[in-house]
């Protein structure tokens, strides 16, 4: 009885391990870090100078009710950009996963790569320019890069979809979009939604930040009070941010949550 052929090594493992060390030594070695210089006793003094100036929050009615606004205002542009990337990014991904053919699959991923290589905020930079100050191109900005990720991450899910329940449709007469909607749709829908409900938490940061080159909400109010030296009115904005924040993500892992079971 002959014994069986011990597996073969595989090296290509092991040689990936190796090269991200080593990217992250030459990192270190390459980049002028001044570790020693943030733990000294001046640079503990002046953190402590800057935060005190912070309290206490602004908590005058009328800057609350301003905030508030801008609260709104910032959970609208990560809700509909968020909604837009989803359509978007849906209608991309079928292509995207060698739904028709090999060239549309390399020409419309070659698209969603340079989407989502683009951060928001250079998005936002030249949508501002277009589309003048406010939430509306803050708004297309985190829509065009987020549609790039979900693009590609929904054509990923399709293409791991088991294909068996599309081809036994199509086998019994059915038409292939019919198939692709009835049976290779239904079961990417769960990891699509996680998708999308991720995206969406992490665009209520990106809208905050957005609002510092001019598109509107929490982050323009920031920039402006910052600027002018107004800490305890920053101090109130950062404090929504969070709340905004963690409400969002409270929301999304519940809607996960529910998805799951």
């Amino acid at each position: 009885m002959t014994m069986p052929a011990p597996p073969r090594r595989r090296w290509s493992g092991l040689l990936f391990a190796l090269a991200l060390l080593a990217l992250v030594v030459a990192s270190f070695a390459s980049l002028p870090l001044h570790l020693a210089a943030l733990f000294t006793l001046d640079a503990a003094a002046s953190v402590q100078e800057f935060l005190a100036g912070f309290a206490p929050p602004e908590l005058k009615s009328g800057f609350l009710v301003k905030t508030a606004l801008a609260t709104a205002e910032t959970l609208s542009m990560s809700a509909l950009g968020t909604l837009l990337a989803v359509l978007a990014g849906l209608i991309l991904a079928i292509p995207a996963a060698g739904r028709f053919g090999r060239v549309p699959r390399a020409t419309v991923r070659a698209l969603l790569n340079v989407l989502r290589s683009i951060p928001e905020l250079v998005w936002a930079s030249v949508l501002l320019i277009a589309a003048g100050l406010g939430p509306f191109p803050g708004t297309l900005a985190l829509a065009a890069h987020t549609a790039g990720v979900l693009g590609r991450l929904f054509a990923d899910a399709l293409e791991n979809a088991p294909a068996l329940p599309e081809q036994s449709l199509r086998t019994n007469g059915v038409r292939p979009l019919a198939a692709f909607f009835y049976a290779t749709l239904p079961q990417t829908l769960p990891q699509m939604l996680s998708y999308s409900l991720y995206r969406w938490e992490n665009n209520i940061r990106a809208a905050a930040v957005l609002g510092v080159v001019g598109a509107g909400g929490l982050g323009q109010m920031l920039k402006y009070h910052l600027s002018l030296f107004q800490m305890p009115k920053a101090a109130t904005v950062i404090l929504a941010m969070l709340l905004l924040v963690a409400l969002v993500d409270a929301a999304s892992f519940g809607l996960r949550r529910a998805l799951t079971r």
